[in-house]
């Protein structure tokens, strides 16, 4: 028996004759490995392969889901360490900030903070003490005795945690100087680059002219889009197999060559105005669909977040604070000059994800069930929730089916909470197939491939590498891949959904 506090058919149905059906499927899923392409680890975590500092630095002050929260209470930021930007003090002490947040983990009640969470602590640490503000220190302790263990460090952590591959979410003009880096001890098939260019193709963004700068000295439309070009090649030369954009709208309306070179001058001017500047952005992401046509990097668009919704936190403090809101994003228009263009080109993939779950049953359902190119991206960012995901199948798989879908993606900055993550979403696609069994529209064999194909075979053939021929992924029943580098998969875990050997017992 299990010795850990979190029941094992949580997030699992209730209802008595779909839960063994759940658990069935579940259990089919549970020690897959993780693929996990769309994140947001920075790759230096991994070149340094150093021990996490202290608890308050690895799970709060970096984590928006946690301290938007807290700030909805009262809670501010100085209090969990969140810097300003006019270097004026804030709380230090990694102590005290763990004890503010333990203090109010109660808020967190419902929410998939609160999952994620007791997951890391339970199964990965092996600390079965609920947390509150009488346990805080002690958690603590025990947590920095653990995070000064190797077995605690990124790389091992990639094996305990049977992630296959990795990506991070680099900007256009970084260096790569950590990927090169770990690509020389034997993780460059493991842990891969993601080409995000945003930064580049919003011009009426103030810091524009200074990103600019970093992509070489560009006087002229042509040369911008050549500069772009020769980065994604090196991007793609350094393993990467996607690009990511994360702009307000999807639209993807291209201008005419005259136009592109005329706003693009008036960009370099500062004379552009904020529709000139919307339309250069929607024809940038045309553009970037055209180029993944030609280097056979995956697209993903994951549009819809207004960003720094209270200018003054952004003024004081800096972006990824918590004060990013979903809004109402449409798709079938503004999307229908890229598919129209290349959404049957053989060598395009295009991942649309939304925060606007409105979207998913009227618009991103059909889209992705008539165009060849396009998948649908699993409920990201505020809708990665057990009810959203539950929704989310509910919404899409009447139209667009399970193999029109990209599996599910974690995009985390949040290392640690990674096979949560993919915990959370395993199950309750348990949940959502098993009722399909008891209600005879899927055979058990069926739900059990099915769950193969979400959890592991969609992201895989999502993302290939370029230029590779698709490899035909094992099917249900059969031993899943190796990861590819460094390492092995670790053998099957002590206990149902439990990352391996993470625990008092020692290292794998």
């Amino acid at each position: 028996m299990s010795d850990s506090p979190l029941h094992p058919d949580r997030a699992l149905p209730a209802d008595p004759v779909l839960r063994p059906l759940a658990r069935e499927i579940f259990a089919s899923t549970r020690d897959l490995p993780i693929v996990s392409m769309h994140g947001h680890v920075d790759a230096a975590v991994f070149a340094a392969d150093e021990p996490f500092a202290d608890p308050a630095a690895l799970f709060v002050t970096p984590d928006h889901y946690l301290v938007r929260m807290l700030l909805s209470r009262g809670v501010p930021h100085d209090a969990l360490g969140v810097p300003r930007r006019d270097g004026r003090p804030v709380e230090t002490d990694p102590r005290a900030i763990w004890r503010t947040f333990a203090a109010h983990w109660r808020l967190f009640r419902g929410t998939p903070t609160r999952f994620w969470l007791e997951h890391e602590l339970a199964e990965v640490f092996g600390i079965p003490t609920k947390l509150s503000a009488e346990t805080a220190d002690d958690i603590y302790d025990r947590l920095c005795a653990k995070l000064a263990e190797p077995r605690f460090r990124p790389l091992a952590l990639l094996d305990a945690f049977r992630i296959e591959i990795i990506s991070t979410t680099d900007a256009a003009t970084a260096s790569l100087a950590e990927h090169r880096e770990l690509a020389g001890k034997g993780w460059g098939e493991r842990i891969v680059p993601t080409f995000r260019p945003d930064a580049l193709l919003d011009v009426a963004k103030p810091g524009w002219p200074d990103e600019l700068r970093k992509l070489g000295d560009i006087t002229a439309y042509d040369g911008y889009i050549t500069a772009l070009e020769e980065r994604r090649a090196v991007f793609k030369a350094a393993g990467a197999r996607a690009t990511d954009h994360g702009h307000l709208s999807a639209d993807t309306t291209p201008l005419d060559i005259a136009d592109a070179r005329r706003l693009f001058r008036a960009a370099l001017d500062r004379t552009i105005t904020d529709a000139e500047a919307a339309a250069f952005l929607a024809h940038m992401l045309f553009e970037m669909a055209r180029m993944s046509t030609e280097d056979g990097l995956t697209m993903q668009i994951h549009p819809g977040v207004l960003r720094d919704h209270d200018p003054a936190v952004l003024a004081a403090r800096g972006p990824d604070v918590g004060y990013d809101i979903p809004v109402h994003t449409p798709y079938a228009r503004p999307l229908r000059p890229l598919l129209n263009a290349f959404g049957h080109h053989p060598n395009l993939r295009v991942i649309v994800f939304t925060v606007d779950e409105t979207a998913f049953s009227r618009e991103l359902a059909p889209l992705a069930g008539v165009y060849p190119a396009m998948l649908l991206g699993a409920p990201w960012w505020f809708l990665d929730t057990p009810d959203g995901m539950r929704r989310f199948r509910e919404a899409v798989t009447d139209t667009a089916g399970f193999a029109n879908t990209a599996g599910f993606v974690d995009d985390t900055r949040a290392f640690l909470s990674i096979p949560a993550r993919h915990d959370l979403a395993r199950r309750i696609d348990a949940g959502h197939l098993a009722r399909l069994v008891a209600e005879h529209r899927l055979d058990l064999d069926e739900a059990l491939e099915t769950a193969r194909d979400l959890a592991y075979d969609l992201p895989r053939a999502a993302y290939p590498k370029p230029g590779a021929a698709p490899a035909s992924p094992p099917r249900a029943g059969t031993a899943p891949a190796s990861p590819p580098q460094a390492g092995t998969a670790p053998a099957s875990p002590p206990h149902a959904g439990a990352v391996p050997a993470i625990s008092e017992a020692g290292a794998a």
